[in-house]
């Protein structure tokens, strides 16, 4: 199950993160209301958490945006505001259940595992295509044609998530954070390099290419591929 914890407070936010990934959820936590719209946008999560006061936007805003939008996923709110009017306010915007700080961790993955069997998110199929590129997100294996390409695991997730995101760009903050987590130093050169290895392993005169969109991000495109008649 894929969780998208959206909590400003580093320590909570860094606790959450672990005990919900000590019960074999797989989490991406980040700490801005703006950044986790782009996040949902981007990846199809089973829950997000969204803590009520954030910077960038609040909780309520980011899900009344993503209820807006056509989000269906199962949405829990975080919040020390423990008055009826609030609760109302909060499930009417469209969250799933409202959950009040402090809480015990067991009730929190409680909560969670609640509104994943009451989710309605639809699986995402197993095989991502574009062209004649094939990937396999059960077995992690990559075909073009008949070939087999042999990725490492950091060119396989940039990978996967420029396949999941096909014809769309995929913002270079949002790779790095999600490729290789909040806290890691890595640079934009380091991602530059995985792309130059991914463009050379996948055949560029086949119908997809990794296009660079300047200042902004990457995106994985069908090519124009022209008839010779």
């Amino acid at each position: 199950m894929r969780v998208l914890l959206a909590e400003d407070d580093a320590k909570l936010g860094r606790l959450i993160k672990h005990m919900l990934e000590k019960a074999a959820l797989q989490v991406d936590w980040v700490t801005r209301g703006d950044t986790a719209v782009d996040y949902a946008m981007h990846t199809p999560y089973d829950i997000i958490i969204l803590d009520w006061m954030m910077p960038g936007e609040t909780g309520i805003a980011v899900c009344d945006y993503l209820r807006k939008q056509g989000y269906q996923g199962a949405i829990l709110m975080l919040t020390a505001k423990d008055e009826v009017s609030d609760r109302v306010l909060g499930l009417n915007t469209g969250s799933d259940d409202y959950l009040v700080k402090p809480f015990e961790f067991e009730e929190l993955l409680a909560r969670v595992r609640a509104l994943s069997r009451r989710s309605n998110v639809k699986i995402k199929d197993d095989i991502l295509q574009n062209g004649s590129l094939v990937l396999n997100r059960t077995t992690h294996i990559v075909r073009q044609g008949s070939n087999e390409i042999q990725l490492t695991v950091r060119e396989y997730q940039v990978l996967d998530l420029l396949m999941q995101n096909s014809g769309h760009v995929v913002p270079r903050d949002i790779i790095l954070d999600r490729i290789w987590g909040l806290d890691a130093s890595v640079s934009s050169n380091n991602l530059d390099a995985y792309i130059r290895l991914l463009r050379k392993k996948i055949n560029l005169t086949d119908e997809v290419e990794i296009q660079s969109i300047r200042g902004i991000g990457y995106k994985l495109e069908a090519r124009n591929v022209l008839s010779n008649s």
